[in-house]
């Protein structure tokens, strides 16, 4: 078992916890009493934690994953939305102006020149759905949910999540997935090949 210590650059981090071993980076939202939702800060420290794991020469593959067995991520923090989008807790956010470019973080998860390991146990949704999508590879926990929320909550991955989700899955798969807002467990999500494997929960 590898032996997980924070890495230099991470004891900053309050939603993300970023840790190194043997030869690996492992990248984790930190927001379990909200299902690891992330919030404009959790994508600020996200970002940060991926340059980290790109420029350490000791690290050949990156872990991404959720704090604890319930949630790998749910998507956007709800609590934080306000009329203009997401509030941080910086002086935009004071002044109400949201900001919320998930884009940019699923963009350099693309273009990391490391392998990229998703590790989903439990939900995996909405957004949260799209980041685990982006990666190279998904190893789901048998206790996995998988599915898209956007258009019940009026929001909707126009671009780089809808595109690639339906290069893993199929044009007409994708859509179901869009347009039905179904969840998916891990058997469903390996037998339509959205997953890699299926693992038991640890």
């Amino acid at each position: 078992m590898p032996k997980w210590e924070v890495a230099a650059g991470g004891e900053k981090f309050t939603d993300v916890i970023y840790q190194v071993a043997d030869g690996m980076a492992k990248i984790t939202i930190n927001r379990p009493e909200v299902r690891n939702a992330f919030r404009p800060q959790t994508l600020f420290e996200l970002e940060e934690a991926f340059n980290l794991a790109r420029d350490n020469d000791q690290v050949g593959v990156i872990i991404f994953t959720g704090a604890g067995s319930e949630a790998f991520c749910s998507g956007g923090d709800i609590n934080v939305r306000g009329d203009d989008g997401y509030l941080g807790n910086d002086a935009l956010g004071k002044k109400g102006i949201g900001r919320l470019n998930v884009l940019d973080l699923q963009v350099q998860i693309r273009r990391t020149p490391k392998p990229v390991v998703a590790m989903v146990a439990g939900w995996a949704i909405g957004g949260g759905h799209v980041l685990h999508v982006v990666c190279d590879l998904t190893i789901a926990a048998e206790n996995a949910k998988f599915g898209q929320t956007g258009p019940m909550v009026g929001s909707f991955d126009g671009g780089y999540g809808a595109g690639l989700l339906a290069a893993h899955v199929g044009q007409k798969k994708a859509r179901e997935i869009w347009f039905l807002c179904r969840q998916y467990d891990a058997q469903e999500a390996l037998d339509m090949g959205l997953v890699n494997a299926v693992v038991p929960v640890s």
